[in-house]
């Protein structure tokens, strides 16, 4: 590609002090004028489609590296990394990182960017090309840990999709839209909880670890972002499968205002045997989705099983 092949002059320059407020003992990280001279000679310009919004300060990488908790021995996955500017930090405190990027453009600038700021760990790092809700595991090794600032576009069906497929994950740590933060920590009764609070509860256990404001971002987003913790747990249910247990959170949250016995009645094929699987289940028919937590849907979709 030729950006890729066309960097502008020196564009990094590792021992930049302005990237090295802390104190000289740290790494240095990516400036604001690194990410707008690398985004220069790659004649990158932040889109919309891929939900593009590059971090600019090393301040709030070395907190998202911070909050994540990494040990130094975890292999770390990180989706849309854009610049450079999170996976350096993960590589100062990672054993491994794999990196899903779906821009080419990027993708294709990223080990060298590694190898300029990093060289003692460029090969600690992996670089995919490829969307990360279609890249076959397989070439995403066995991450433990998941830390990434997400595209606000794809961000919940990302982390439901990973955990989904690497169940060698174990823990992360994801910066989202503040509002999708929230609903993924929410809880039963909660005017935001939804499909999203509930599915994350399947086999993990969210909490908000902490806000992100806009003008550390270039460009600079609409609203604030979220940083949300995550833990993984068994499966709320042994008896039952997520697929069956997905399928009646997306039917009760369909229309919200619905009472269950209503809501489900396609599911079950009528509306009496909707109200015998609730019944079964331990729930009134007449309450609406809004108020169960994951265990209850699971304990639901095993009634409609029977």
């Amino acid at each position: 590609m030729s950006g890729a092949q066309n960097p502008p002059e020196n564009p990094l320059n590792p021992t930049d002090p302005a990237d090295d407020a802390d104190g000289a003992s740290l790494p240095p990280l990516l400036s604001a004028a690194h990410i707008r001279d690398l985004a220069a000679g790659l004649s990158v310009h932040p889109t919309k489609q891929w939900g593009q919004n590059f971090v600019i300060d090393p301040n709030t990488i070395r907190r998202i590296v911070g909050l994540a908790e990494l040990d130094g021995s975890e292999h770390v996955l990180e989706v849309g990394p854009g610049l450079g500017s999170l996976t350096l930090g993960l590589l100062d405190e990672a054993a491994q990182v794999t990196a899903v990027e779906i821009d080419p453009t990027l993708a294709a600038q990223l080990p060298e960017t590694i190898q300029t700021m990093r060289p003692e760990k460029a090969e600690n790092l992996t670089v995919v090309q490829d969307d990360a809700l279609r890249a076959a595991p397989e070439r995403l090794g066995a991450p433990s840990v998941l830390v990434a600032n997400l595209p606000y576009n794809v961000a919940v069906p990302v982390v439901l999709h990973l955990l989904q497929v690497l169940p060698s994950l174990q823990k992360g740590l994801v910066m989202v839209q503040e509002e999708v933060a929230d609903r993924l920590c929410a809880g039963p009764g909660s005017k935001i909880y939804g499909v999203p609070s509930v599915k994350a509860a399947w086999d993990t256990r969210m909490r908000k670890a902490g806000v992100v404001g806009k003008k550390v971002f270039w460009p600079e987003p609409r609203i604030s972002s979220g940083l949300v913790r995550f833990d993984r747990r068994e499966p709320i249910s042994s008896e039952v499968t997520r697929e069956e247990t997905f399928a009646v959170i997306d039917a009760a949250f369909a229309q919200r205002r619905k009472t269950l016995r209503a809501a489900l009645s396609g599911l079950a094929g009528s509306g009496p045997a909707a109200e015998e699987a609730l019944r079964a289940a331990g729930v009134e028919p007449s309450a609406r989705g809004e108020t169960l937590d994951a265990a209850a849907y699971a304990q639901i979709a095993l009634a409609l099983r029977r």
